[in-house]
């Protein structure tokens, strides 16, 4: 298997080698900055070894979709799985991995759930509302974010203020009984920014157990709508106390509620009263120091997060999650003429509590445990186009001791032809969650944590003045001591072997013109658990094209079309005759999107999705939303 593969890559590699000759003098963009690769602000041509993708807010502004998640389908190595509609538990699958091993930041806080099952982050309740940027790392990231960053990191970056006072409304309306409505506003001054946002959105929805899935029992109760609410609370600010002193502050609450169908013992979706109320609370302090002319920049974090959630069926409550994080960091970056040296240290804490009501009723008493982490990484510039990082971390759990990871990620740039190769290796461990350690019912306090190593090699190539740029990417990864369900003793067990995930990921971007622009990208992902099975729910191949088209200086089109091969079914997947289902089906999406500015103050805008009305399921009989329409303005002062 990983010789095919190795063969594969090395074919891709060669053929974009082949395109060098037709390149031309360029000079590399400087402009495009990003902070989660390094955790510093770096131009993208220095992140060394490190694949990243930035969603950029006119991409965002293009597709008007309203879920980060529906915005990461695109992305090269990346997908996803919903469970049902709007709002339901959504996981991100990073290069064949386990969603628990994809670290999910807003701003720099992680969002992942420590009351979930496997410390995994939900992000089906984040909507777009004032997000101006998406960074997406691939590949093994434990050493400068810690244990759940074994597959990547996704930064979630909101909109800041950085120019006189605006604010802004915006209406939606659309199928299955949607609406929404926001407002913000943003402004900066020389001392002070700030940026607000409200946003509410509501769905009357449309029932995932639905007449079109022949796999579960028909009957009336598939009518019954899924329905969905969220509101979300959104703040930011900073202050300059002096040129090389400031203090900023971020805030964001999601308050949703959905409708969900149970997941029947047969193995299907089954329509019924049950929904989940979840209330999530993110915040964070920095304090940002620059000393001796920016040789010494030093900044000191606090953060936490609240996560809760509560279950319900025919009105009853039948159990509640709370899990709470703490986090205090200091970073220290220093900056000589070819290196960045950056040392770090932080203490985080993590608790959850839980219990069960009615005839499976039982009680987690709150757990709580720590982790101390010292890091140390050297951006480095060797010689002229050369960038390594390098980088070792060295985490002290309370449970499991100290562990240590290290990485290495280089690049070298060939200017004569616009040629960048890249390749990175890294390790990582990741602690068991406290729901896989001790909940009553299904714990296991013998777990050993997982640890894991990955490596890639790549290359990137702009051609035609820049307008053109490719790339191409082999990656592997191996995971040791896998955690997962056992079935049959109902109990947390540890896979015996070693499971892998390796593939390809290629992407090419041409923007012939302004108003003209192509992204097309395509991910071979082959994984296989230590008994040679692949994965559940990991397509093999995945193939993504968006289309950007602006006329008339007022109007914008945005085309997209995705398709994503068969997948393996859950295990326990089974029709309504009691046979086992094996796959998923491939599905192709076509969703259109277009808007008209009139002026700096007003923008109406609308889209289709599922264009065709294709059945899909990304999870066995929770069926995806067929073709539906939308449409608002923007209101802007």
């Amino acid at each position: 298997m990983k010789r095919n593969m190795v063969c594969l890559a090395g074919l891709l590699l060669c053929l974009s080698i082949a395109q060098t000759a037709m390149a031309e003098e360029r000079s590399m963009d400087m402009d495009e900055m990003v902070v989660s690769a390094t955790r510093t602000e770096i131009s993208l041509d220095k992140v060394g070894g490190n694949s990243v993708t930035v969603i950029t807010s006119d991409e965002i502004q293009a597709k008007h979709l309203n879920s980060v998640a529906e915005l990461l389908k695109t992305v090269p190595g990346i997908s996803l799985v919903s469970s049902g509609g709007p709002g339901t538990a959504t996981s991100v699958f990073t290069r064949g991995a386990d969603s628990k091993n994809t670290l999910i930041l807003i701003d720099g806080i992680m969002i992942n759930d420590v009351s979930g099952a496997s410390r995994g982050a939900d992000i089906g309740n984040i909507n777009v509302d004032n997000i101006e940027r998406i960074e997406v790392i691939r590949g093994a990231m434990s050493v400068m974010y810690g244990s759940n960053a074994t597959a990547g990191v996704i930064n979630i970056i909101t909109q800041k203020g950085k120019k006189a006072p605006s604010a802004s409304a915006k209406f939606e309306a659309g199928s299955y009984g949607t609406w929404k409505a926001g407002a913000s506003a943003a402004g900066a001054t020389d001392k002070v920014n700030f940026a607000i946002s409200a946003s509410k959105t509501r769905i009357d929805g449309y029932s995932v157990a639905n007449d079109a899935n022949n796999d579960i029992p028909q009957g009336t109760s598939t009518d019954e709508d899924d329905g969905y609410e969220n509101m979300t609370l959104s703040a930011n600010a900073g202050v300059s106390i002096t040129d090389d002193f400031n203090i900023s502050a971020v805030l964001r609450h999601i308050d949703s509620d959905v409708d969900t169908d149970a997941y029947n013992w047969g193995g299907y979706a089954e329509d019924g009263d049950a929904n989940t109320d979840s209330r999530q609370t993110f915040g964070k302090v920095d304090i940002n120091n620059r000393f001796f002319n920016n040789f010494l920049t030093s900044k000191l974090t606090w953060q936490m997060s609240q996560q809760d959630r509560d279950y319900f069926e025919d009105g009853d409550k039948t159990s509640t999650y709370d899990g709470d994080t703490q986090t205090v960091s200091w970073q220290g970056d220093l900056n000589f003429n070819s290196h960045v040296l950056s040392i770090g240290a932080s203490y985080y804490e993590e608790s959850m509590e839980s219990e069960s009501f009615g005839t499976w009723a039982s009680k987690f008493d709150e757990k709580t445990v720590d982790t101390k982490s010292y890091w140390i990484q050297d951006q480095f510039l060797a010689v002229d186009n050369l960038v390594i990082i390098a980088g070792v971390r060295v985490d002290d759990h309370e449970t499991f001791g100290n562990k240590a990871t290290y990485r290495v990620a280089p690049a070298y740039t060939i200017s004569a032809t616009g040629t960048t190769l890249k390749a990175s290796y890294g390790t990582g461990f990741r602690a068991p969650s406290l729901y896989e350690l001790y909940d009553p019912n299904y714990g296991n306090a013998d777990l050993d944590a997982e640890e894991s190593d990955g490596w890639d090699i790549g290359l990137e190539q702009k051609l035609m003045n820049n307008t053109l740029t490719m790339g191409v990417t082999y990656f592997s990864m191996d995971y040791d001591n896998r955690i997962d369900f056992d079935t049959t003793t109902w109990t947390y067990t540890q896979a015996d072997g070693e499971t892998q995930t390796q593939g390809v990921e290629f992407f090419t971007g041409w923007d012939p013109m302004d108003t003209l622009g192509f992204m097309l990208s395509y991910t071979y992902t082959d994984t296989e658990d230590p008994d040679g099975e692949a994965l559940v729910r990991r397509p093999e191949n995945k193939v993504s094209l968006n289309t950007r088209y602006g006329f008339l200086d007022k109007g914008l089109l945005n085309l997209e079309v995705q398709w994503v091969d068969d997948r393996k079914a859950s295990s326990s997947a089974y029709d309504k005759n009691g046979n086992a289902v094996g796959t998923l089906d491939a599905y192709t999406l076509v969703n259109l999107a277009a808007s008209w500015t009139f002026n700096d103050h007003v923008e109406l805008f609308g889209r289709v999705d599922n264009l065709f009305d294709e059945y899909y399921e990304e999870a066995f009989s929770y069926a995806r939303a067929g073709v539906s329409a939308y449409a608002g303005i923007k209101l802007t002062y």
